[in-house]
């Protein structure tokens, strides 16, 4: 058996093992990391740590720590009823205002991580507040973020024109962006329908919104702090809805008020905003810099933000996309890519590419995914018997859309910043979806993108 399937079965085990036994995936994929790393591919120590996720490790520690610190000192709290105040009370609109905020961030160029990072702490706080359901509001903050990636100015769509432009194949900036902008709208409007959006809709007016939003309320989280139910959680039970907050802070008037400690963490925010996506700054880096600001500036709001940051979904991600730095060191993706180019039959080859980015891009960099993919394309779009066009923009579609799962930069810093959920079920849920979407989008893209142009 070569190398390459090895690794391949061991990953499937690893997978078999984690869901029938209480072992952390993490730490089980940093074991098959260091074993099928050393023993199979003969690989050094080094080159084992060079796939070890750094910049992602301090996303996700620097977002929460910082998010940690804003909800203690309840600059959340104050955001989430601005928020709710300028929708009118419609809880129902909420999810989609995440998803237009993320599209907006990332038309204008902010790359789809940053932009997750700013709005998923902010979505997920209210989705506690107001009993919305935590996959409903996590897969809009990320399809939102993917439904502008390809805008002829973002940073993905420029990425994907230059290897385009490089390959020599005919391009069109405005149909990848649309072509994405279309199928997130779509997959938005379905997650909306399923997953809860319309009892909302039903809801709002009537009940929940009328006291959630006048002055009577008098406690924060006043809805996340009652009993939950399956039918208004989407089946994921609510813990404590801020762990750290300060309770001496949740009277309606106080919360209301803009203390120094909310003004200096707004302040911290917007430089947050303007450093990532103005100076194009590391989210990660930039988020624990203004949180250690803020640590020395109030030390009292920073005393319990060590423990919420998300350790074991920190811990998840980095084994898993390890032992995908070990997958790619030896050679196994090429090897898969490779076997799929070969196939010869144009139709196939394309929707297997679709799928192999699909599948690759769940677990690993949508942009290097893309990247490799379409050179692997580029001979059989030269024969003319595919419209290139139409298969870039089913690549990068199927590529980017997959990113809700939670080894995906974009999930796993929405399951990181679920701190008024069971983060474990939200897991479970965000993995099931993130698996049927992995399923289900290279297909779609397939048949929008490159065989109902065909047919035409």
């Amino acid at each position: 058996m070569s190398p390459e399937l090895i690794s391949i079965l061991a990953l499937v085990v690893a997978f078999v093992v984690t869901t029938t036994l209480s072992v952390n995936m993490g730490m089980l994929m940093l074991a098959m990391a260091f074993l099928v790393g050393t023993a199979v591919a003969g690989l050094s120590t080094d080159q084992i740590f060079a796939g070890f996720p750094g910049d992602l490790f301090v996303v996700l520690v620097g977002v929460t720590y910082l998010f940690a610190i804003a909800r203690a000192n309840g600059t959340i709290d104050w955001i989430v009823r601005g928020a709710l105040r300028l929708v009118g009370g419609r809880i129902a609109l909420i999810p989609w205002i995440m998803f237009t905020i993320g599209a907006v961030l990332t038309a204008v160029g902010a790359v789809s991580p940053a932009a997750c990072a700013i709005v998923a702490p902010i979505a997920m706080s209210m989705a506690a507040r107001y009993r919305i359901n935590p996959l409903l509001m996590g897969a809009m903050v990320v399809h939102g973020t993917q439904a502008g990636s390809f805008s002829p100015i973002s940073i993905y769509g420029t990425i994907v024109n230059g290897v385009v432009a490089r390959a020599g194949l005919p391009a069109s900036p405005i149909v990848l962006f649309l072509g994405a902008l279309a199928v997130n709208i779509l997959i938005a409007g379905v997650v909306f329908v399923l997953f809860g959006g319309l009892r909302l809709a039903r809801s709002d007016s009537a009940t929940a919104t009328t006291s959630a939003a006048e002055p009577a309320m008098s406690g924060v989280a006043a809805g996340a702090r009652q009993p939950s139910s399956p039918s208004s959680t989407g089946g994921v039970e609510l813990s404590s809805a801020h762990p750290g907050t300060d309770e001496s802070a949740l009277g309606g008037d106080t919360v209301q008020r803009l203390t120094g400690e909310r003004v200096a963490t707004l302040l911290g925010l917007v430089a947050l905003v303007v450093a990532t996506l103005g100076f194009e700054v590391n989210v990660g880096l930039a988020a624990v810099t203004v949180a250690v600001v803020l640590s020395v500036v109030s030390p009292r709001s920073a005393r319990n933000a060590p423990s919420e940051v998300a350790w074991p979904t920190v811990l998840l991600i980095s084994g898993v996309l390890t032992y995908v730095g070990v997958l790619k060191e030896m050679g196994t993706i090429d090897y898969a890519g490779a076997a799929v180019a070969g196939v010869g039959i144009p139709l196939v080859v394309a929707l297997l590419l679709c799928y192999v980015g699909g599948v690759v891009s769940a677990f690993a960099s949508s942009v290097g995914i893309m990247g490799a993919l379409i050179p692997l394309a580029v001979p059989f779009l030269q024969q003319g018997q595919i419209g290139a066009i139409g298969m870039i923009t089913a690549l990068a579609v199927a590529s980017t859309v997959v990113d809700v799962s939670p080894f995906s930069t974009n999930g796993a810093i929405v399951l990181a910043n679920a701190s008024g959920f069971d983060r474990d079920a939200l897991f479970r849920k965000l993995l099931v979806y993130g698996g049927v979407v992995v399923v289900a989008a290279p297909i779609l893209s397939w048949l929008l993108f490159v065989v109902l142009p065909s047919l035409g």
